[in-house]
């Protein structure tokens, strides 16, 4: 389905900033009540410290002064704890999350402030009666108009108080007539700001209707945006990175995620605090080098099966079947002193698998080996692991018809090669690679499209390649022919590569074995990185 160009950057815009913030004021919150507690707990022992100190003369001015150091101590060693058990709680604090997001909450659900109005503006001048005015002027009686001039003197007053009804009456016209501008003007500049603001409201809620929409039909971009949000709220100790890419395979349901792990300093290199009285002296235990790597390694295991859980239990739109994670650190290679970024753990995992789980239950590590992880034998040295999916191999460039551009006008499309020629160009591009590959004559689906060598001593040796020229998922069975090949041929490794993807079947069949799945997105990476420029249309 198309889709606007400018969509996938507004939504993952609201998605993410909604996410990132809703994290960053519960981090903040968090934040602000542990100083809060911290700053009460050195107000009460200064203000202790104080009395004490006044009493530096007396014979309890020592100990008191010992008790406060004491007290210190004992702080110190229950944020170390509390922060230890933070760390050792990762998995457990998501279970206690529900992780779906609410679509409800991306839409704006505050209503415009009421119109207020300035009591001067709101309250009407009053309007003066000529009958009031004229009232004030008593007419002589009977008696009364029998003294001389009475009759001229009561014509001159009402002459007076009909004049001065007149001014007062202009006058009123003048205020109220002031009073309505400003008031009209007033309630002008309320309607546009209102106007405004519906029509942003409008705006909003008919992006994320159309957000949710694309999400719950497995649109890639929608998929991204929701799961980058789920990802980005999760709430974790301080100090973690929660950095993180994230791709979505729309053929197999795939979700891939390449995620920043801390490195081993997360963990506190102190394990307790402890003051000497005789040296009036607080020292640190160190922590044995072992328990910082066991802890290490249980932070690893927790953000990986934390974040394949949140992103599992966050699919409403049962959009996932299987899920990627591979977790990697930034850190520096103490051997050269360059910026790397090794991986330490990934596995791939179905959602049917994961799901029949006990999260509150298991052994972090003994589970991560039942799913078929591959996991750093040594994490805390950064001992890397090659990751099940290298992420840039994901199918962003993996396009459809609708998405075509006109720049790849000229670009061949792999689909319109007949078998031979796209076997011809597979054996090119690993020849390129650096194997020794060999074009075999045609043969039949389950026979071998390309022998190659790896000429590296010790981990080379002979690869058989097949090629699928498929516009369908690709199942199980050509991975089963493939391995059958490979036990024919006494190959090491074994590649199987389409134009199109692979089923959770092929890939749960794959785990384990010395065979290599490359889709179609994975195919036009490699294409490109070693100079031939391709793409994939089905017409």
């Amino acid at each position: 389905m198309a889709r606007r160009s400018g969509f996938s950057g507004l939504v993952n815009s609201i998605a993410r900033e909604y996410a990132r913030q809703s994290r960053m004021t519960e981090a903040d919150r968090k934040r602000r009540e542990k100083d809060a507690i911290r700053a009460d707990r050195d107000r009460e022992r200064t203000k202790a410290l104080m009395q004490k100190e006044a009493k530096a003369m007396e014979k309890e001015a020592k100990a008191a002064y010992i008790e406060g150091r004491v007290e210190e101590v004992e702080d110190l060693n229950t944020d170390i704890s509390e922060y230890i058990r933070e760390l050792s709680g990762v998995l457990a604090h998501t279970l206690k999350v529900n992780d779906k997001i609410s679509f409800n909450t991306l839409r704006i659900s505050e209503k415009f402030k009421e119109f207020q109005v300035p009591q001067e503006l709101d309250n009407p001048h009053i309007r003066p009666r000529k009958d009031d005015y004229l009232k004030s002027v008593k007419a002589p009686g009977v008696v009364g108009k029998l003294v001389p001039g009475a009759e001229n003197r009561y014509k001159k007053a009402l002459e007076v108080v009909q004049l001065q009804y007149e001014l007062d009456f202009a006058q009123y016209q003048k205020n109220e007539n002031e009073r309505l501008q400003k008031y009209n003007k007033l309630k002008s500049t309320y309607d546009e700001e209102k106007s405004r603001f519906e029509f942003k409201v409008k705006e909003r809620n008919l992006e994320v209707d159309q957000f949710e929409q694309d999400y719950r039909n497995g649109e890639r971009e929608a998929v991204i945006a929701y799961n980058n949000m789920v990802l980005e709220r999760s709430d974790y100790p301080e100090g973690f990175p929660q950095t993180f890419r994230v791709a979505y395979i729309s053929d197999s349901k795939e979700l891939v995620i390449d995620y920043e792990l801390p490195t081993k300093e997360i963990v506190p290199a102190v394990e307790e605090y402890k003051y000497t009285k005789s040296k009036d002296e607080i020292s640190e235990k160190p922590r044995k080098p072992q328990e910082i790597k066991d802890i290490y390694l249980d932070i690893v295991a927790g953000i990986t099966l934390r974040s394949i859980h949140e992103v599992l239990e966050a699919d409403q739109g049962n959009v996932l079947e299987v899920v990627v994670f591979s977790g990697f650190v930034n850190t520096v290679d103490p051997a050269t002193g360059k910026d790397v970024t090794p991986y330490l753990i990934s596995t791939r995992v179905t959602k049917e698998k994961f799901l029949a789980l006990d999260l509150s239950r298991i052994d972090k590590s003994v589970c991560l080996r039942n799913l078929g992880a591959s996991v750093s034998a040594r994490p805390a040295e950064m001992q890397a692991v090659k990751p099940v999916v290298e992420f840039d191999m994901v199918d962003r460039r993996f396009v459809d018809h609708e998405d075509m551009l006109d720049s790849l006008s000229n670009v061949p499309n792999l689909m319109d090669l007949n078998p031979y020629q796209f076997e011809n160009l597979v054996t090119s591009l690993f020849s390129r690679m650096g194997l020794d590959a060999k074009q075999t004559r045609s043969s039949k689906d389950g026979g071998v499209d390309c022998v190659a060598f790896d000429t590296r001593p010790i981990v080379g040796g002979k690869v058989v390649i097949q090629a699928k020229r498929y516009k369908n998922t690709v199942g199980v069975s050509a991975v089963r022919d493939l391995y059958g090949t490979m036990m024919n041929e006494g190959a090491n490794k074994g590649i199987l590569v389409t134009t199109k993807g692979y089923g959770p079947d092929a890939h749960d069949f794959a785990k384990d074995k010395p065979i290599e799945l490359i889709d179609g997105g994975g195919l036009l990476y490699l294409l490109d990185q070693n100079g031939i420029k391709a793409r994939i249309l089905f017409e």
